[in-house]
């Protein structure tokens, strides 16, 4: 009955023009998963399952986690890598960690080193070249963490070089606007649970009902007490964003947190990297999503 807490899976496929992106990685396939919060409880083993399925199918060239594969404890890290030790990739498989995977004190080094011990790196503000020297790929410390700094991370990279950023909190596009950053992939939000048809995550009302509602009574409301402690950007809660020049996709997550999700399903991206047309160089042209293709 799992499907019924958070609704069946999606795939979402998505086309990302960059510039100065060198001819050998045209058609580059990479797949996004995040926000696992496996615990027996957040996500169900056939949910699970199917997206690492979805995932081996699109033979990807590198498969990006994006945080959050705990929620508490971190014992559970233990059974999740030996579901995730399955993903398949040409290029391997490379990890940041979210704000759960840091909040018990022996968290990150739990999560760390079980994800490693299947072969997945995890980055914490690193820059790797798992495709070659043309395209960077830099993993941040989580924004809630002290070692949120990603001055002495991205001042390495030549400006001319397209780079992806993986960061789990979609809040951090803001201070990331100071360098290139060709696509940021966040996760963080799970969409936003719930959504309003036409309109984006119910959270992005909070400003109305805090303002609305009595304040001794928001400590009773969980919506209004923990959604307005997710992000302040409530308006990049999920899907593709460009913020000045840089672009960012927020993925909804696969785990799932009570009451549930409605017309927010849990999500496997699958993005495909295009060349920019008539780009000589970043002056001349900001990378951005061509296409967008929602499927199961």
């Amino acid at each position: 009955m799992a499907w019924v807490f958070s609704g069946q899976l999606r795939v979402e496929r998505i086309t990302v023009a960059i510039a100065n992106l060198p001819p050998s990685l045209q058609g580059t396939k990479l797949v996004q998963l995040t926000d696992l919060h496996y615990d027996g409880f957040r996500l169900s083993e056939a949910m699970l399952a199917e997206a690492i399925q979805v995932s081996n199918q699109a033979e990807p060239d590198l498969v990006l986690l994006t945080g959050d594969y705990i929620t508490y404890q971190p014992e559970p890290i233990h059974q999740l890598v030996r579901r995730l030790k399955y993903l398949e990739s040409r290029a391997g498989v490379y990890a940041v960690l979210g704000n759960h995977d840091i909040y018990h004190h022996q968290a990150k080094t739990t999560v760390t080193e079980a994800l490693t011990q299947i072969g997945v790196r995890v980055l914490w503000n690193e820059i790797v070249y798992p495709l070659g020297k043309e395209l960077a790929l830099v993993g941040l410390a989580d924004f809630w963490s002290r070692e949120f700094n990603p001055a002495p991370v991205m001042n390495q990279i030549d400006p001319q070089i397209p780079r992806i950023v993986l960061s789990h909190n979609p809040d951090t596009a803001e201070p990331l606007q100071e360098w290139r950053i060709d696509l940021q992939l966040s996760g963080h939000t799970h969409g936003g649970q719930v959504v309003i048809p036409g309109f984006g995550p119910i959270a992005l009302l909070l400003p109305i009902l805090r303002r609305y509602v009595p304040r001794p009574l928001h400590k009773w409301i969980p919506f209004l007490r923990e959604c307005y402690q997710v992000v302040d950007h409530w308006e990049w809660g999920q899907g593709m964003h460009q913020i000045g020049a840089n672009c960012m996709y927020v993925n909804r997550g696969l785990g799932t947190y009570a009451p549930g999700r409605l017309f927010c399903p849990p999500e496997v991206t699958i993005i495909t990297l295009a060349r920019a047309k008539g780009t000589g160089n970043r002056e001349q042209g900001i990378s951005k999503p061509v296409s967008l293709e929602t499927g199961n």
